[in-house]
């Protein structure tokens, strides 16, 4: 996707310009905001496919920024952060960011990271167009929405595709090292409990019982697995 839309947002102008000029040369639309209140507004006009979004800026954090243009559209957001703590990367995960960036880093990891983040955005062939129903849980990857008792389940754009992946193979078991190269579309070399963050937050949205997760199941000593109530029954 070298003709996608990417925003970056950082309150240094150096590093801001820096990426700014360095994807437009990979053929990128950009546009930049140096804070929140620009970055909405530029959101809302410019509509883009992936934000480049600093953790901390003078009006906002990311992760609130994160939260109201996730709740816009289904856009990718890659964050940026001079913080090296894990528990700032879960918290930015699970606030829905897609990927990852610590300060400093090279112009060549930015530009695979961005190329890996918006490849998930592939069209999708015919198989995987099909409506997954079972029981009362129905995954509608056409429209990337998952409903559950005729409730619609509020999931990341991350959230969703790894959900979608395991219902897609239902009853195969995954190490995590297999859903991180599956789902994220690289080789991704940080922690892979990452995963777990991320089916954490999924059974909490979708299963009755997170002490004893019926729809997502782990497999110890290996990874996870999805098991379907009884048996897939056809959309009606």
């Amino acid at each position: 996707m070298a003709d996608a839309k990417i925003l970056v947002v950082d309150d240094d102008p150096a590093i801001r310009n820096l990426i700014h000029r360095f994807l437009a040369k990979q053929d990128y639309q950009m546009e930049s905001a140096e804070d929140g209140k620009t970055a909405l507004a530029v959101f809302e006009q410019f509509n883009p496919d992936l934000v480049i979004l600093d953790l901390n800026l003078p009006d906002t954090n990311g992760y609130d920024l994160c939260k109201e243009m996730q709740s816009r559209t289904a856009v990718f957001v890659l964050m940026l952060t001079s913080r090296t703590d894990e528990s700032d990367k879960i918290r930015g995960f699970n606030e829905g960011a897609d990927d990852y960036l610590t300060k400093p880093f090279s112009l060549g990891e930015l530009e695979v990271r961005v190329g890996a983040v918006l490849k998930r955005k592939r069209p999708l062939m015919v198989a995987e167009q099909q409506c997954l129903v079972f029981n009362a849980l129905a995954i509608d990857p056409v429209r990337r929405e998952v409903m559950l008792d005729d409730q619609m389940v509020p999931l990341t754009a991350l959230e969703f595709d790894l959900l979608h992946f395991l219902a897609s193979h239902p009853g195969r078991v995954w190490r995590r090292s297999e859903l991180i190269q599956k789902v994220w579309d690289y080789d991704y070399v940080g922690d892979q409990r990452v995963v777990d963050v991320h089916i954490g937050q999924i059974r909490k949205k979708i299963e009755k019982d997170t002490t004893q997760p019926a729809l997502i199941q782990t497999v110890r000593g290996v990874g996870y697995k999805f098991e379907p109530p009884g048996s897939a029954s056809e959309a009606s």
